[in-house]
């Protein structure tokens, strides 16, 4: 096997492996409100589910190397407010333009045609093509050298009609196809399903407790 000391080598060539060999990664697209009242999208891959009880995940941004901050890590930290979306594939490259280096006075929801909505609970908007949306404030932040990593607290969710059926509390699977990060600007789609079943070495066929759960 190859073994790499993560102590020897270099905080870039830690990231190369890691974020090239844990994937793949759901994808947070989220809004924030700049100061003057300016809608900011980004993507991070970075970024998880921690736990539900309470109800919080995390994004993890990057320092810039001249000391700002980037957009938006400066609105959490200043508004504690943000949404974070997930994003299929119909919205997946709008998505990925939102990761472009636009100035902070103007909206990447304009520049790539994504459509804001007011949120319930936040200030920061609803992206009305996205699937799935949690409204979450700051719950918590963890600052290293590199990061800074946010634990948002959700506090309302909002799916697209069909998705969720809150009597049953089941997700319609058939019609959710959020895409995932490989590594660089690779994608992967997440429509490729299977069920494992209980006898080893077999696959239980791919409808089978995969449409709802």
């Amino acid at each position: 096997m190859t073994e790499v000391d993560f102590e020897g080598i270099t905080a870039y060539q830690r990231y190369k492996l890691m974020a090239s060999l844990i994937v793949p990664r759901p994808i947070a697209l989220v809004t924030t409100l700049g100061p003057t009242g300016v809608a900011n999208a980004a993507p991070f891959s970075m970024f998880n589910m921690i736990g539900e009880d309470p109800p919080i995940l995390m994004i993890s941004v990057n320092r810039l190397t001249d000391g700002r901050f980037k957009d938006t890590a400066a609105n959490i930290l200043r508004s504690g407010e943000f949404v974070v979306h997930m994003s299929d594939e119909p919205m997946a490259q709008k998505m990925h333009d939102c990761g472009k280096a636009f100035p902070s006075n103007v909206s990447e929801l304009a520049e790539v045609g994504l459509t804001p909505v007011p949120a319930h609970s936040v200030a920061p908007p609803r992206i009305l093509e996205a699937p799935v949306a949690f409204e979450c404030v700051l719950h918590e932040k963890l600052e290293t050298d590199s990061r800074y990593v946010f634990i948002g607290r959700i506090v309302r969710l909002a799916a697209r009609d069909g998705l969720i059926d809150t009597a049953a509390w089941r997700v319609n699977l058939r019609d959710y196809h959020p895409v995932a990060r490989f590594g660089a600007s690779f994608y992967t789609r997440t429509n490729d399903r299977f069920s494992m079943s209980e006898a080893p070495g077999e696959r239980a066929p791919s409808s089978t407790g995969i449409d709802e759960i």
